[in-house]
Parts: structure tokens; C-alpha cells; sequence
């Protein structure tokens, strides 16, 4: 995942996802991918070795895309909350993450109940990096960053998961106004502790 995606890599990618988006995964097939990227099945497995693989990868670039640009970490909580925020709300509003609602929500199950995908992985490790530099500054909480990181991700990946549930009651504003609550009241320091 590190190094960049050839050319070829992406397009299949870019078809992958246009197939999905009208089909849905369990529709789409490696042949469909080929076919709308116009080149052989035999050329997508040198690539990757199936659908599956290259779903798996579709899904972790869509994700990753959605994590703020590498830009200087906030100067403080409300910059932080913000950056959170926002980057929940990115990944709220994919169409990739809607159309996997939708038409496959046993494969959204699996990666929300019972394993741990790439993308999560990554989103896990820059988040505990940027909560590290707060915790330097004074602005979030001590504890372990990777395990506040952990939390922050649980909170958020349900926050977004069951969004259209409640969406009678928490609307798009309300969405972001109650989640920038929930996880500034994780992340703040306790008013004992003092800042130093």
C-alpha cells in the first residue's frame, strides 16, 4: 500500500468501483472489472489475485482518501474535533460506503464486527499520531494514544455505520454538532488535572 499505484493498478481500481456502484460486490465479478477497464482477466491477476483482493483495495483507497491531508496536526482540541469530524463525515458521504450499505451489509458487518481491514488500520495509526501531538501540547487527555485512538475509532465507525438509522433525529448538522460532542468530551482533559 505504500508504494504508489501504476497507472493500470488505478484504472482497474476506477472500474472496480463504477461496478460496484451500479452492481453491488456480490454482482460484480472480475470479468466485469476487465471488461469496463477494457483490458484481459489475465491482466487484472497480475495485479491482484481476485475480486475479492481487488475489492479489498478499492475499499482501502476510497477510505484512506477520506483522511485529512497530511498537513500540520490542529493547535488545539476545537482543531482537532474538527479535523475528526470532518474526516467521519468524508467517509459518511462516500458512495462507495452507501452502495456497501445497501446492497452488501454482510461484508460491512464483517469489517464492523469481526476483523480489522487495512484501511482501519491505517486510520487507527494516524489518528494515535495525531492524538500523541495533542497529548504533547496539553489539549487531549493522557492515556495510551493507541488506545484512546481505538475508542475514537469505535466511536466514530458506529457514528457513521448507523448514521442513516437516526437520521430522523440527528440530521446532517445535528450528526456532526453530536459527534463533535461525544468526542470532545472523550478527548478533553479532565478539569482536575490541571495543564501544565
Amino acid at each position: 500500500m505504500d508504494a504508489p499505484l501504476s497507472d493500470t493498478e488505478t484504472a482497474i481500481l476506477d472500474a472496480a468501483l463504477a461496478e460496484v456502484l451500479t452492481h453491488g460486490i456480490r454482482r460484480t465479478t472480475a470479468s466485469d472489472i476487465a471488461r469496463r477497464c477494457g483490458i484481459a482477466r489475465q491482466t487484472l491477476y497480475r495485479y491482484w489475485p481476485d475480486a475479492q483482493a481487488v475489492f479489498a483495495a478499492l475499499i482501502t483507497r476510497e477510505l484512506v482518501a477520506a483522511l485529512p491531508a497530511a498537513a500540520s496536526d490542529p493547535d488545539d482540541l476545537d482543531g482537532m474535533i474538527a479535523v475528526l469530524v470532518e474526516t467521519a463525515d468524508r467517509v459518511r458521504r462516500l458512495p462507495l460506503v452507501d452502495r456497501l450499505r445497501d446492497t452488501d451489509p454482510e461484508l460491512f458487518a464483517r469489517y464492523i464486527l469481526d476483523r480489522l481491514g487495512t484501511s482501519q488500520r491505517v486510520i487507527h495509526a494516524e489518528t494515535a499520531r495525531r492524538l500523541a501531538a495533542g497529548q504533547r501540547v496539553g489539549y487531549v487527555r493522557g492515556g495510551d494514544p493507541a488506545q484512546l485512538s481505538a475508542m475514537v475509532l469505535l466511536i466514530v465507525q458506529s457514528a457513521v455505520q448507523s448514521a442513516p438509522l437516526v437520521a430522523e433525529w440527528l440530521p446532517e448538522e445535528a450528526w456532526r454538532a453530536e459527534l463533535a460532542h461525544a468526542l470532545r468530551g472523550y478527548l478533553q482533559p479532565s478539569q482536575h488535572s490541571g495543564r501544565r
